[in-house]
């Protein structure tokens, strides 16, 4: 990435924001409710929420859909919320509900959950299913967002 500005969703208002990339690491603030435009933690979100970020957020968007009666969604939860942790700034980590978006499902072709889809510019670059460890989860995203066109050194 250069120092061009990023549009970025704000995950509370859903205000789109411009942010210099080279500031992304410096904990930016959205410029209308002044919430944090990064915590650390995947963002819970829904149809819309999802189809915001994907199409708005101009860093690598990471989605997990999952289901809570899931077991191997559930068992992979600690690692998603450690791999946003890792990966904030430069990628944006969202969690999907299976069950409240079957249009989503339907159009990504997605038939076993956990899923993780990969999206940067609002183009799918990546999908996979199962069940990650933390390092396996950082490493498909760093790879994917590599071929889809970020420089080493814009990898966290």
């Amino acid at each position: 990435m250069t120092d061009t500005n990023l549009t970025l969703v704000c995950p509370s208002c859903q205000a789109i924001n411009r942010v210099p990339a080279a500031r992304l690491a410096a904990s930016p603030r959205c410029g209308s409710c002044h919430a944090p435009l990064f915590d650390g933690h995947p963002l819970e979100v829904d149809d819309a929420r999802f189809d915001r970020h994907v199409q708005h957020d101009q860093i690598p968007v990471l989605a997990d859909l999952w289901a809570p009666w899931c077991g191997p969604c559930r068992a992979m939860t600690p690692a998603f919320i450690n791999a946003a942790a890792r990966l904030e700034p430069r990628y944006r980590l969202i969690k999907l509900n299976a069950d409240t978006a079957p249009a989503i499902l339907a159009r990504y072709g997605v038939r076993s959950i956990p899923t993780l889809l990969l999206f940067q510019n609002g183009a799918l670059k990546g999908q996979t299913a199962g069940a990650m460890p933390l390092e396996q989860i950082v490493q498909w995203a760093q790879g994917h967002a590599v071929a889809s066109g970020l420089t080493p050194a814009d990898r966290t």
